[in-house]
């Protein structure tokens, strides 16, 4: 059985699923797949320390997490046109060559978008968060064809620098930045929680006055999948996309990368639902 050595740095992963992820898509491909979690500071070295003891220690990828995902760029060879405004990666595979480098979250959203609303736009969306996670579904909503992004984040200045990393990959889409969640949810079709509120079930970016006349919602949070912010959009008739939908299809597209077998998403859904941990 052909073996592939895989791991995921970052400094919060303890609780990763990645592991479990891709040790069982590489059962349903016949692959004997490792997955280690790798936490530079548990392990007294630096991000590059650890990137390079994996690129030379037989490693065929990498996944990159928090606070990583920015710091590797400059490692790898050009992102390409796509990906290169974004300036983050979460995906790389090591060959003869410099390390080549993908961004999964943004595919991942949206394939899992696509899965779950076939056929329709996302329309007017309003997203919470413009950090990491937020820039890969911005990306992932002008490809979809957004028809105007409203970016809400207390910092403006970052609102502001995702909406001009956006520009040259929008097209038709409008992009606006706010601070306040209010204005930017009137008049939305779909409502995105890109911050890490709502984990361990605590906390929501998106106040629940906001989600009457709204379609859709999405919370990049997957622990819990049932956050403060699904709980009451759901409870409104909104229809869900879950965080637990972005791992899964990142992880399939990962998965690809790494090794070159296409996953049957569906069925490393059943499987992962039966294995998950409370």
């Amino acid at each position: 059985m052909q073996q592939v050595r895989l791991g995921l740095i970052g400094d919060k992963i303890a609780r990763s699923r990645s592991p479990e992820l891709h040790r069982l898509a590489g059962a349903l491909c016949g692959l004997d797949v490792t997955y280690d979690l790798l936490i530079p500071p548990e392990r007294g070295e630096s991000f590059r320390e650890v990137f390079d003891h994996c690129r030379h220690d037989g490693y065929r990828g990498l996944n990159i997490t928090y606070p990583y995902k920015e710091a590797v760029v400059p490692l790898l060879a050009p992102l390409g046109p796509d990906l290169g405004p974004l300036g983050a990666c979460n995906t790389v595979t090591f060959g003869e060559a410099a390390p080549q480098g993908a961004n999964t979250d943004c595919s991942g959203f949206a394939s899992a978008f696509r899965n779950a609303f076939p056929g329709t736009p996302p329309g007017i969306v309003a997203m919470a968060g413009t950090g990491g996670v937020g820039k890969a579904i911005a990306f992932a909503l002008a490809a979809l064809g957004t028809r105007e992004l409203r970016l809400c984040d207390t910092d403006r200045a970052k609102a502001e620098a995702l909406a001009t990393a956006l520009a040259p990959v929008a097209g038709a889409m409008a992009i606006v930045t706010t601070p306040d969640i209010q204005a930017a949810a009137d008049g939305a079709d779909g409502l995105i929680n890109a911050t890490p509120l709502g984990m361990d079930g605590i906390g929501n970016a998106i106040p629940d006055s906001v989600l009457a006349g709204r379609s859709w919602a999405f919370d990049a949070v997957y622990t819990p999948e049932d956050t403060p912010f699904v709980i009451a959009a759901r409870a409104r008739g909104l229809a869900i996309l879950s965080g637990f939908e972005l791992f899964l299809f990142q992880g399939v597209d990962a998965f690809r990368i790494f090794t070159g077998h296409e996953v049957d998403a569906g069925e490393l859904r059943r499987l992962l639902r039966g294995t998950s941990r409370p």
